[in-house]
């Protein structure tokens, strides 16, 4: 993908945000994890916890991130046998970010379910500021015009190692899009 590409340093990265922040390694009484293990191993042994969360705004590292996370922390809640999750974002442009948000961690909210051997349950999306750039406001209202189609199923291989998922373990069933020909920039 090549939507961060104009965040991107010289070495093509965005530096110490989101992938960089959940891969880091903190000690905790039971081991060394990163983010996204911590939240796998509580699952498994604490699901009745309410510490299951990630967080990538790191405010020692702003000024390493070429772009301040705009979705930065998930808060995960095991009800029975459902995991629920709350996604918080501090800003969202919703025209060229929103869609892949909602369906990145809808994905992300499925592969930890699966993995911990829970259901999916529901995403709790959480906007501070939700805003359309007026420069994106004709395509917009190009978009809302149409008659919108059905929600497609998304449908996931019952895989129960988080680490095994690919691209090739989703798929969208029942997917119908209307015809888009428009380069929508992203605002910076």
């Amino acid at each position: 993908t090549h939507i961060w590409d104009s965040w991107a340093d010289e070495n093509g990265t965005i530096g110490k945000a989101y992938g960089w922040q959940l891969g880091q390694k903190s000690i905790y009484p039971e081991g060394e994890f990163d983010q996204v293990d911590r939240v796998l191993y509580d699952l498994s042994h604490n699901p009745a916890s309410r510490r299951i969360m990630t967080n990538m705004y790191n405010h020692k590292d702003l000024h390493e991130m070429g772009l301040a996370p705009c979705a930065y922390s998930m808060t995960f809640n095991v009800t029975g046998d459902t995991l629920n999750a709350i996604l918080n974002q501090r800003s969202q442009d919703m025209l060229t970010a929103n869609n892949w948000n909602v369906c990145q961690y809808a994905a992300l909210l499925i592969m930890f379910a699966k993995a911990s051997g829970l259901k999916a349950g529901e995403l709790v999306h959480v906007i501070a500021d939700a805003h359309i750039y007026d420069r994106h406001i004709d395509a917009v209202k190009r978009i809302i015009e149409k008659e919108p189609y059905p929600a497609p199923e998304m449908v996931v291989e019952d895989i129960t190692d988080f680490y095994k998922f690919t691209k090739n373990s989703f798929t969208l069933k029942d997917y119908k899009y209307h015809d888009f020909d428009e380069k929508i920039e992203v605002a910076i």
